[in-house]
């Protein structure tokens, strides 16, 4: 950055089943994040984390930028987004070349890693990341840095996240026809980690449950990378539907009433409560249903336990059986259930704690939950750099965006209105 430049804004996007949350960032002189606008819009076209409805998707995401950028007083051209759902899957490359025994230098890694391009390409697949782990000098393993060693063979394993295309496609077309360039799509459980896990867990080994809306992303992270990904088609909102279906109220009701008086542990006063909600159908105002408490309590408890036991197996899976130095962090808006830490710390056998994002200067209290780990994470790989060996957007990616900034976006939302 030239002196007297303005520092660059970093667009955040979050496109989740439950809602779509923006951020505008920049960085200070120091290179530290600095939030200078957030915005949040119910998420209406995304069902499972695929987009379902294109045009309410659109809206949505539209809505949450400009609030954004209202708040910020800046406009964004672009925008690095996630993806959450079903289909991602990770593994590792291994790439090796002869360089003779001579002293390894910058042009040696660089042609190794330029014959990595071709090696990380998943048929039918898009490659999100592609991050080189460690290097091998000869039969040495493990190597971080190979600059000024001498080897006959120079190597690295490079860890591959990769996607279905299709979903991938839909995401991207969305947020162009919102009038915005895609920096690159990250996948979910990568921004996540990186928002909510420390340095030395990740290379220790830990394992990050991303209780979403719909969706539960489990993921292994050891020797500072991600190294196995799991998706459920389970997340809270089906907590919040099955309240709503049980007890005949609405959804909002449901979901107002699981925030507030729900728990993943059961206690003996719960026989001697209510829980009050308005039914189906009803007014603002009328007489509200009052369900007791235990019965409410083992709508939930039921969901819960069948959440934590596709957890359970997914990590079984993963090969996440080691009882020493094995940490579960738990985050995503389903973490915010009351005591849903210890209750999957009393199954699962292991120490689990809640994992809430970064403090970033200038992120208000409102987005400073589980909820938006994704989206911190988003930001702070922008601004870090991704480390990745190819570009992360998508294939001809960083396409041009239809139209222009938010003033664009609203001529665009007025021509659709009848």
């Amino acid at each position: 950055m030239r002196a007297g430049e303005a520092p660059p804004l970093i667009g955040a996007l979050d496109i989740g089943s439950s809602k779509v949350s923006a951020m505008v960032c920049t960085t200070d002189e120091e290179g530290r994040l600095r939030v200078l606008g957030t915005g949040q819009r119910q998420s209406r076209g995304v069902k499972r984390g695929f987009v379902t409805d294109m045009e309410a998707t659109e809206v949505a995401v539209r809505e949450a930028v400009e609030q954004a950028e209202r708040m910020s007083g800046q406009t964004i051209e672009d925008v690095w987004a996630s993806f959450g759902a079903g289909g991602l899957s990770s593994d590792l490359a291994t790439v090796e070349v002869e360089i003779g025994g001579h002293q390894v230098e910058p042009s040696d890694v660089e042609e190794l890693l330029q014959s990595g391009r071709q090696a990380v390409d998943r048929p039918n697949h898009v490659v999100l990341h592609a991050n080189p782990a460690l290097y091998t000098i000869d039969d040495v393993e493990g190597v971080r840095s190979p600059i000024g060693m001498h080897a006959s063979r120079l190597g690295v394993d490079i860890h591959v996240i990769a996607a279905d295309e299709a979903p991938l496609r839909n995401i991207d077309l969305t947020i162009r026809q919102a009038h915005l360039g895609v920096r690159a799509i990250v996948a979910s459980p990568v921004a996540a980690a990186l928002a909510c896990l420390s340095t030395e867990e990740r290379d220790l080994g830990v394992a990050l449950v991303e209780l979403g809306a719909e969706v539960t992303n489990v993921s292994l992270h050891a020797g500072g990378m991600l190294v196995g990904l799991r998706s459920i088609p389970l997340g809270a909102k089906d907590i919040t539907d099955d309240i709503a279906a049980a007890f005949g109220v609405r959804r909002r009701d449901a979901e107002r009433v699981k925030c507030y008086h729900g728990s993943a542990m059961t206690s003996p006063r719960d026989n001697h409560e209510v829980v009050e909600a308005l039914p189906m159908g009803a007014e603002d105002g009328a007489e509200p249903l009052r369900i007791p408490r235990a019965q409410f309590m083992t709508v939930i408890r039921q969901r819960v336990e069948q959440i934590t036991a596709e957890v359970e197996d997914a990590l079984k899976d993963l090969g996440f059986v080691k009882p020493v130095g094995r940490q579960v962090v738990l985050t995503g808006g389903g973490a915010e259930l009351k005591n849903i830490a210890d209750y999957m710390q009393g199954v699962l056998g292991r120490a689990v704690r809640v994992g809430r994002p970064r403090q970033l200067t200038g992120l208000p209290d409102a987005h400073s939950g589980s909820a938006f780990a994704t989206l911190v994470g988003l930001a702070l790989l922008a601004g870090q750099g991704s480390g990745d060996i190819r570009d992360l957007a998508l294939p001809g990616g960083h396409q041009d965006k239809v139209g222009g900034g938010m003033l664009s976006r609203l001529v665009a939302a007025m021509r659709r209105r009848p």
